[in-house]
């Protein structure tokens, strides 16, 4: 239930579209909730209305598109374009709404200079670093990780994380990365990516017994791009299929991206078209259901430096709705999760991903064990416990903020 609201809204930008964005929309609608009106400046599908309300979030949709799996110059000209739209909106918006903070969400990190008029005006600026841009573009683009571009993307970061008042982000390694490049610790807050337990709420699904039709049925919901390594998990299918054919094994994948095309043909050249089945992007409110349907989730992810820092929502997604899940042996996997909760596999190895899954099915103890382990972690590591930090960073900026200079 949203509280009357006798505080002064809260403007955030993002280079996303914001529906889809479930980082983005949890940070604002929980400060909605809190009492704090929030204003999103955001990316245009095509056919969505310029303006609307979404959970009582004000959203300003910018008549600018993304281009997933476009090359550099066209990611930048993107960036550029979102940059200077936002910078003016946000800044015409502020005359009549006066805002407290404005809170900018990377990628890329460069994006927080649209906030700047609002910063010389006094309003103090966030940022909040989703990812690692300058470990993220060595691994999306391996053409443009020459030394002195790397060193560009230091320094913008450097510059970036400058112009704030404050910084946010989404664990303690990507904090720890910050505080070795020279970032003050007591600047950054490290706000989880855990999931709302309210809208992650099993009960408020059908429940599925594991193999309830004799079909073990996975399921993956997320992004179809590089940085997750479907092309295991499909190959994995296969494995499963030679290794087990008494045993039905079918895939749900959730999402688009650039990837899905040579994913599909995979799973053509496997043989396995028929078992790994893709339903496209849903909307983030029919996630839970998706998941309810499914006996284990999937959160498979590549290893390099960009995602050693990197902890997938999805895990906790999966978790909260009480299934198992198995993700690739990541550092932050490890650190987050204890022994017996998470099943970890060797990233790239698609028959250790076989191994894990049969692990799942042939023991239903450790089965079990997984499921309340895992489900114990996500309600220690709980959105409403997160989205408390937010809203007390946000009212000590708006307490303190306007006297904040630049720095």
């Amino acid at each position: 239930m949203t509280i009357p609201s006798t505080r002064r809204p809260v403007c955030m930008i993002v280079h996303a579209y914001y529906e889809e964005d479930s980082r983005v929309r949890r940070e604002a609608e929980s400060l909605v909730a809190r009492g704090r009106p929030v204003d999103v400046f955001s990316l245009r599908r095509d056919g969505d209305a310029p303006t609307g309300v979404v959970d009582g979030v004000r959203v300003h949709r910018l008549d600018v598109q993304r281009h997933q799996g476009a090359s550099l110059p066209v990611y930048l000209r993107e960036y550029l374009a979102f940059l200077v739209r936002a910078s003016w909106a946000a800044t015409r918006a502020n005359r009549r709404r006066h805002y407290a903070v404005v809170q900018v969400h990377s990628l890329p990190d460069f994006l927080v200079f649209a906030g700047l008029p609002l910063r010389l005006m006094g309003v103090p600026l966030v940022l909040d670093l989703h990812e690692a841009m300058p470990e993220f573009f060595r691994m999306r683009f391996p053409g443009a990780s020459r030394p002195a571009a790397h060193r560009l993307l230091l320094i913008q970061e450097r510059l970036s994380i400058g112009l704030a008042s404050a910084v946010l982000t989404v664990n303690e390694a990507l904090s720890g990365r910050l505080v070795d490049l020279g970032v003050a610790a007591d600047k950054i807050t490290v706000l989880l990516n855990s999931p709302s337990l309210a809208r992650f709420d099993p009960a408020a699904h059908p429940r599925r017994e594991f193999r309830a039709d004799g079909t073990v049925r996975l399921v993956y919901a997320g992004a179809l791009t590089p940085i997750y390594e479907l092309d295991v998990a499909v190959t994995a299918v296969a494995r499963l299929k030679e290794r087990r054919s008494d045993l039905p094994v079918v895939l749900d994948v959730f999402g688009r991206g650039d990837s899905e095309p040579a994913l599909r043909d995979l799973a053509r050249e496997l043989g396995v078209e028929d078992s790994v089945r893709f339903h496209g992007r849903i909307p983030i409110e029919e996630v839970p259901a998706a998941i309810a349907a499914a006996d284990i989730g999937l959160a498979p992810t590549r290893r390099d430096p960009f995602t050693d820092f990197s902890l997938s929502t999805k895990i906790f997604e999966y978790g909260a709705m009480g299934k198992p899940a198995v993700a690739s042996r990541l550092p932050m996997v490890e650190r987050t999760f204890p022994a017996g909760s998470v099943v970890a596999y060797e990233a790239g190895d698609a028959d250790a991903l076989a191994d894990a899954v049969l692990g799942l099915v042939d023991d239903p103890s450790a089965r079990e064990r997984a499921v309340t382990t895992t489900l114990d972690r996500v309600r220690e590591l709980s959105w409403d416990r997160e989205a408390d930090k937010l809203a007390r960073l946000i009212d000590r900026l708006d307490r303190d903020g306007r006297s904040d200079g630049l720095s």
